[in-house]
């Protein structure tokens, strides 16, 4: 099984949506951002929002893809900006911990 960052990085999805999502990730809230997207209450570790968030946008995806008219460009935009914001707080906890 391939490790989270490298899942990551192996997404590909349209430019315009990866680099609205990039812009937005700069000014990205743990606590505003994640609780509104997963729910309220005790959020979870970075690793475990990390797949929570990459199953999310993985079938908002599918939704994007087959032209379904529930699909919402917000709501997908919403969850790569969370997904990236918390690659690069994983990206820095694990940076921490080899230090």
């Amino acid at each position: 099984m391939q490790d989270l960052m490298t899942m990551i990085t192996a997404l590909r999805r349209p430019r315009l949506l990866a680099r609205a999502a990039k812009h937005g990730a700069q000014d990205y809230d743990r606590d505003r951002h994640l609780q509104r997207i997963l729910g309220y209450g005790s959020l979870p570790g970075t690793g475990a929002a990390l797949i929570r968030l990459m199953d999310m946008e993985r079938e908002v995806n599918a939704q994007r893809v087959a032209e379904d008219a529930a699909y919402s460009l917000v709501r997908h935009l919403d969850l790569l900006i969370a997904l990236l914001g918390e690659a690069q707080l994983y990206k820095a906890s694990r940076a921490a911990q080899y230090q």
